[in-house]
């Protein structure tokens, strides 16, 4: 799947993209009369603050999400600091609109209440709050809580910048190894996860009447390749091609290979880009299955600090 480029904004607006379509027609959700903003020809202007959202619509941007959007900014400069998707989530669940890093490390993503949108662009804009702040802050649902809301696991510190290649193409999840420091222990997580077939896939022949449906095992193509070496959270879902719903991508880390449980480091690719949860190897089968089908949400897995995490209290 190709998307066209998006336009490139006027110095001081910011891209507001329409990622929702039905025949064609681009679904706003009444984001458009909500916002209470001045609309000048396609240009939102958003109250004290005046932040310019400029409003684009193309049918073929239609389920767009958050991690392809940097590969499809103009490459003339400068680089706009963020873009804000009104996606699904909006539209149809009545969530923040998805503000989208375009600059730091572009792909990640933090949604922000339509109320305080005018207010966090600016403050964007002008330097005085940083895309970094906007993720420390979010709560489990990926929403900008500022000072509230804290998750078991903050984000770690921006990681240098470095360039990686495209993960592999797939409909399934990715378990992706990030740390090359202990391969005895690397080899007993594949061992744990019922060991790699000839093409490098976990749990791909499943004994149907050897699956313990309380801990449902995971398949997930192996990408055990050293240039994915500590690769974070936030920069995955900008690696992520557009060609397949990927379900998501585990990261085999530090924590894996020196923590009980084994716990992989999940990232959420579409309601939030680069939000993570932290769970147990055991739990990451059955958290693949349920999202496939759409029975749990990403954020039912992010464990809040001080707060026992439901599949430990089970």
């Amino acid at each position: 799947m190709s998307f066209p480029e998006l336009p490139q904004p006027a110095r001081g607006e910011v891209l507001f993209v329409c990622t929702c379509y039905e025949d064609g027609r681009a679904l706003w959700g009444g984001l458009l009369d909500e916002i209470g903003a001045r609309r000048e020809d396609d240009v939102l202007v958003l109250g004290d603050h005046g932040v310019r959202l400029r409003t684009v619509e193309d049918r073929r941007w239609d389920y767009l999400h958050g991690g392809n959007v940097p590969a499809l900014v103009p490459g003339s400069s400068p680089v706009p600091p963020v873009a804000v998707l009104a996606d699904i989530p909006v539209v149809y669940g009545g969530d923040g609109p998805l503000l989208v890093d375009l600059a730091t490390i572009p792909g990640r993503g933090v949604r922000v209440s339509l109320a305080r949108l005018g207010e966090i662009l600016a403050a964007l804009l002008d330097g005085t709050l940083a895309f970094d702040d906007l993720v420390r802050g979010m709560d489990r649902y990926g929403m900008y809580q500022g000072d509230g809301g804290r998750p078991a696991f903050p984000a770690p510190t921006m990681p240098s910048r470095r360039s990686f290649p495209a993960l592999p193409s797939t409909a399934a999840a990715l378990l992706v190894r990030t740390c090359f420091d202990d391969e005895d222990g690397w080899r007993a997580l594949l061992d744990e996860l019922g060991g790699t077939d000839a093409e490098g896939w976990v749990g791909a022949d499943l004994d149907p009447d050897e699956i313990d449906v309380e801990h449902y095992p995971l398949t997930a193509l192996v990408v055990d390749d050293r240039a994915f070496e500590s690769l974070q959270p936030g920069q995955v879902p900008a690696l992520v091609p557009p060609g397949e719903h990927t379900t998501l991508v585990a990261l085999a880390d530090a924590r894996t290979l020196t923590e009980r449980g084994c716990p992989l480091t999940v990232v959420d690719l579409y309601d939030t880009p680069g939000q993570r949860a932290v769970l147990p190897c055991r739990e990451v089968g059955s958290m693949a299955c349920n999202l496939e089908i759409a029975n749990m949400d990403f954020h039912e897995f992010v464990a809040e600090e001080g707060i026992e995490p439901w599949w430990e209290a089970s």
